[in-house]
């Protein structure tokens, strides 16, 4: 017996009627030409106007550059749809963090209005407060969510998502607690986005594929800044003479604290029963196994029309719901971090860890480092005159704390995944520590074989 995932209950496939299914022919064709077009559009990188990075990211890059207006109008329907939606469907006082929510949701439309308006005051006008927050990040993550929600259906509605999970299950259960088939959603994050992460994760989570439990692991240990993000943090901190240790040794680091995380409170006390199918393959190989089953449920896919708009439109409905929070949210992040001392008093906290990581300037250290749970760019631009090693170690801190007020926070509650942001400040605090501790400890052996400094 193997243990997997299936995008579609056992019962409504019994109940599927035989003449109802593609032939076996036409399936197997239809999951590797489908299957091929989604792990281009999304894994392989293509060089356009000097930028290298995947396709439907180009795509979203010309319409936030090239088509700014037309991008800010989709942007704003989008605004609106998601400010009204909890109205609509009466879910604005499901709880008190849909209340609160419902409130950022508000507040970030009218300073959205603000910021285009040019009525915003002074300080939130200032270039790292509300145009940072609407020129990079709202406005391409409202283009990209849509966009690669419509290239995902290729990646998960036609076998490959299956598939990839009966191969991946002996690598990701032992050492993730998760199934196989979340290493697409880690790979999609690492070479697209976390918000494209999020919605594999939240899609998955809803079929009743992932337990809470996996899902929360995934959704705070996977759902990394891409590596095109990496580039401008390595930038930022004149690492890009070393950048293949960097990338490589920051990889590493990040699924490290993600394999510890998930053992230790709060992730280890979540509900970990989830109802999955066993598939008992009679010709007993996983190979064999992974491609009965993905050519099973490429199958059952016979209306591409619906599978595409299905997953077009859970895209545009979670860029909605997380545009208005990214700019409140990252707004009242940002300020407290730039005038107030709350991330002073928070980087109290990590100081015993960047003393004990032997930081030359360990307060510093951890003050710029706790700025990272505001917006994730902020230990880069902080620690950026410091020297060599918290450089190295900030860098890998922006990647690896993954959660931060300014954008994934607000993904993440923007989804069903039962996560407050009570325990996502704990997993924050837990991800930093670890990573520090482990970062410093690789940047001291860099350095003495003089691979960085």
């Amino acid at each position: 017996m193997i243990e997997q995932n299936t995008t579609l209950n056992l019962k409504d496939a019994a109940a599927t009627p035989i003449e109802a299914l593609l032939s076996k022919p036409i399936a197997l064709l239809q999951l590797i030409v489908f299957s091929v077009i989604g792990l281009v559009m999304f894994f392989v990188p293509f060089t356009i106007g000097e930028k290298s990075t995947i396709l439907f990211d180009h795509g979203a890059t010309y319409l936030v550059n090239q088509q700014h207006t037309l991008s800010v109008t989709l942007l704003f329907l989008l605004m609106i749809f998601g400010v009204s939606k909890p109205f609509i469907d009466g879910s604005w006082h499901k709880n008190i963090t849909h209340i609160i929510m419902t409130v950022f949701k508000i507040i970030g439309l009218l300073l959205a209005v603000m910021y285009i308006t040019d009525t915003a005051p002074t300080f939130m006008m200032e270039k790292d407060m509300l145009p940072f927050l609407f020129e990079k990040l709202a406005l391409p993550v409202g283009m990209i969510v849509p966009l690669g929600a419509l290239i995902l259906a290729f990646l998960v509605g036609f076998g490959l998502l299956e598939m990839v999970g009966v191969l991946m299950q002996p690598i990701m259960k032992p050492i993730w607690k998760t199934p196989g088939s979340s290493a697409i959603d880690a790979v999609a994050s690492f070479v697209g986005s976390y918000s494209i992460g999020l919605l594999i994760t939240n899609r998955v989570y809803l079929q009743k594929q992932y337990s809470a439990r996996e899902a929360i692991i995934i959704a705070t240990g996977f759902s990394t800044v891409s590596a095109a993000f990496m580039v401008i943090v390595a930038k930022t901190l004149g690492l890009m003479e070393f950048w293949n240790l960097f990338f490589w040794s920051t990889l590493v680091i990040t699924f490290i604290v993600t394999a510890i995380t998930a053992r230790i409170p709060p992730i280890s006390l979540v509900d970990d029963s989830v109802e999955r199918p066993a598939l008992d393959h009679k010709r007993g190989t996983r190979l064999a196994a992974a491609f009965d089953l993905g050519l099973s449920t490429s199958r059952r896919a016979t209306d591409l029309k619906q599978i595409l708009w299905s997953n077009f439109r859970d895209g545009l409905t979670m860029a909605a719901a997380i545009v208005p929070s990214i700019i409140a949210v990252g707004l009242t992040g940002l300020i407290l971090a730039k005038y107030t001392p709350v991330f002073d008093a928070l980087g109290l906290l990590l100081y015993p860890f960047t003393w004990l990581s032997g930081l030359p300037e360990p307060l510093v250290a951890a003050k710029g480092m706790s700025a990272g749970l505001a917006e994730m760019f902020l230990p880069a631009l902080l620690l950026s005159e410091a020297d060599i090693l918290t450089r190295y170690v900030a860098g890998v801190i922006s990647i690896s704390s993954v959660l931060f007020f300014s954008a994934m926070i607000p993904c993440v509650l923007a989804t069903e995944i039962p996560l407050s942001v009570g325990k996502m400040v704990i997993i924050w605090f837990e991800r930093v520590v670890l990573s520090i501790l482990l970062a410093a400890a690789f940047g001291h052996l860099a350095m003495y074989f003089n691979w960085i400094g």
